[in-house]
């Protein structure tokens, strides 16, 4: 566990593909979709938060602050990175955030994404896996807050792969595991309904 960086999940998505609605409280396994990427990451981090506009009460029994933008519009995940950064800015020097639908994301994602960061001080360590780079999933320094703010603000921009590339960054490339016949991608994400059920099919092939 890295006490010194916070972790934020976004779970603050539209889901128009499922049909709208929360889809990180979707089920999977008998378990809602939030529950397992608290799971991983949790043990990671120090303080953690959960991302997301709304009622925050739906989010209640997770035991986590839940954090609206601070910027108005559904400005899209960089809008929940920058509000963790805000939440975070007393006691952490950086945040690392995972998206909310990624029930399968690495044990070793914060302590891999902080050695690189340590590499190249004030870059964006981002994770990447099969030769794409996932951008959701990524250590945030501190100090990029007022630059964000502007970029999401005064800019009008929402493109997270531009703001990385922009302030400079390093990847960080993740392996792909097996389990039997399946072949998984640590930052597989539930989209559709067929995701849902091919996550449920990972799951069980998984389970000792």
């Amino acid at each position: 566990m890295d006490r010194d960086i916070a972790g934020i999940i976004l779970a603050g998505g539209q889901s128009r593909r499922m049909g709208g609605g929360d889809k990180t409280l979707l089920v999977l396994g008998g378990r809602r979709l939030v529950d397992h990427v608290v799971a991983r990451l949790a043990p990671q981090v120090g303080p953690m938060a959960l991302s997301a506009n709304g009622d925050p009460m739906r989010f209640a029994r997770f035991g986590l602050p839940v954090l609206a933008d601070t910027v108005e519009g559904y400005a899209g995940p960089l809008a929940g990175v920058l509000t963790g950064l805000e939440w975070a800015s007393m006691a952490c020097s950086g945040v690392v955030t995972a998206a909310g639908d990624t029930p399968f994301l690495p044990e070793d994602l914060v302590e891999r994404l902080a050695a690189a960061a340590a590499e190249q001080p004030g870059a964006i360590a981002v994770a990447s896996s099969d030769g794409k780079r996932h951008p959701t999933f990524a250590l945030w320094p501190l100090g990029l807050h007022d630059a964000l703010r502007r970029f999401l603000v005064d800019e009008d921009n929402r493109r997270v792969s531009a703001f990385i590339e922009r302030h400079g960054f390093v990847e960080v490339e993740f392996p792909m595991w097996s389990s039997g016949e399946h072949e998984i991608d640590p930052f597989f994400n539930i989209n559709t309904p067929d995701d849902l059920a091919a996550a449920e099919r990972l799951l069980q092939s998984i389970k000792p």
